[in-house]
């Protein structure tokens, strides 16, 4: 077997540059895009916009190094893909617009202190979530992502040619060419079939018009991260918020953890590695402060796509995290990158994000089909996806509720089933398999 498939295998540079470039291609847009949203809303002046893309972009590849080889007890030595997360975008928004960047910046570097201290004392909490709660979390995550993976693939939302017939045949190709690489290819083929997919959408997109290569000559060849380009400012009721928002971000954190080891590595996460996982999240997002930009959690798409392609070395992953940091150090790199148009990312990740799903289904199944732990997985997914789907059943709420939960199953999904967890009784007949 090849050393790509074997977590600690030695893999020469030039075979595990394919693999970790694939990776990269999966995220890169999603890791960029959080800033670009921030920045224009708030309206951060363009050279410091363009100095928080390229901090972004070097925080995501240290952040993916502190996992893979972990600091003391922060990081998880899983071949987890970290970068700037969505899951604080609109409380970012609402704390920059009204308090300034300085007090934003404040709330993430002490937000990412108390989850990065959480993550160091596993026993405390673990127990919290057996693994049929994980399990429920990563099926959330799979489903929250399938919106996702299908604006991509019409365009991108809010895209002026959103769902036109160019996006949909070059989608459509995309796909079509990922699934016949990963079905018939050889083995080697299959697990790049995702960047294959990629470069045969972007070839397609480019001979039709739809790739803009503007601005690229204007970026500078070499440009140093810029530290602290905001100073910070403390206030308690932008911290708690963010704090709350933390919980949530460490509840896909724990999901995409339980998926990559039940997906990719046939396994149940531990607790040293599901703690671990955490701290790297909130110290690398305290980091990520410093450098003005959002806190970073790990990618879901990259746990899909360790799934599919079961690829999860991680001197392999690692050569993709080094990609990330020289397309900080060097602008141009990261600008040609993000020529992705859209509608190839999504028919590159729409598969992913199913692969997810089918991991949770794996999860459960390994749990028992109970009837508590049907009970903790239905209603959980059933009030998480339903009530969500229809956010204005929270505006009776507080406005952090409404921030941390009308729009975020997941968070929903996770509150419900450790609740659950903790009222069921365990100690039944009902805990017989069905």
């Amino acid at each position: 077997m090849s050393s790509i498939y074997e977590l600690d295998g030695k893999v020469p540079v030039r075979e595990a540059l394919p693999f970790g470039f694939q990776h990269i291609l999966a995220m890169f847009v999603a890791n960029i895009t959080p800033i670009i949203i921030l920045a224009g809303v708030v309206g951060i002046d363009k050279g410091i916009s363009a100095s928080l893309i390229q901090n972004c972009m070097i925080i995501a590849g240290i952040g993916t190094l502190v996992q893979l080889y972990p600091i003391w007890k922060i990081g998880s030595r899983l071949p987890i893909v970290m970068g700037i997360s969505f899951t604080f975008l609109s409380l970012a928004i609402v704390i920059a617009s009204t308090q300034g960047m300085g007090t934003l910046m404040g709330a993430v570097v002490i937000g990412g202190l108390v989850e990065g201290c959480l993550g160091l004392f596993p026993n405390q909490w673990t127990k919290l979530i057996p693994h049929i709660v994980a399990a429920t979390v990563v099926a959330a995550i799979g489903f929250s992502l399938l919106p996702i993976g299908a604006n991509s693939f019409a365009g991108g939302q809010g895209a002026a040619d959103f769902g036109s017939a160019d996006n949909w045949i070059v989608g459509s190709v995309t796909m079509i060419v990922c699934l016949i690489v990963l079905v018939f290819g050889p083995k080697k083929l299959r697990s790049l079939s995702i960047l294959i997919g990629l470069i045969v959408g972007y070839i397609l997109a480019l001979c039709m018009g739809m790739v803009s290569f503007e601005g690229i000559g204007d970026k500078p060849i070499v440009a140093l991260p810029s530290f602290m380009p905001f100073s910070l400012e403390f206030h308690l009721d932008a911290i708690i918020a963010v704090i709350c928002v933390f919980f949530v971000s460490a509840t896909e954190t724990i999901g995409d953890t339980s998926a990559l080891c039940s997906g990719a590595l046939g396994r149940n996460v531990s607790k040293k590695e599901m703690g671990a996982s955490v701290a790297c999240d909130g110290f690398v997002s305290s980091i990520s402060g410093l450098f003005g930009c959002t806190p970073i959690t790990s990618f879901s798409q990259n746990v899909g796509l360790a799934a599919i392609s079961k690829v999860v070395n991680r001197f392999t992953i690692a050569t993709g995290a080094a990609i990330l940091i020289l397309c900080g150090l060097f602008p141009p790199i990261g600008a040609i990158l993000a020529t992705i148009p859209q509608c190839v990312l999504g028919g590159c990740t729409i598969m992913m994000f199913g692969s997810i799903i089918f991991a949770s289904f794996g999860m459960m199944a390994r749990c028992g089909f109970s009837q508590r732990n049907m009970i903790i997985a239905s209603l959980s997914l059933s009030i998480g996806l339903g009530f969500t789907s229809a956010p204005d059943m929270f505006k009776i709420f507080p406005d952090i509720v409404n921030t941390v939960f009308a729009q975020n199953c997941v968070a929903v999904v996770f509150l419900c089933a450790v609740i659950l967890n903790l009222v069921l009784p365990k100690d039944t007949n009902n805990e017989k398999n069905a």
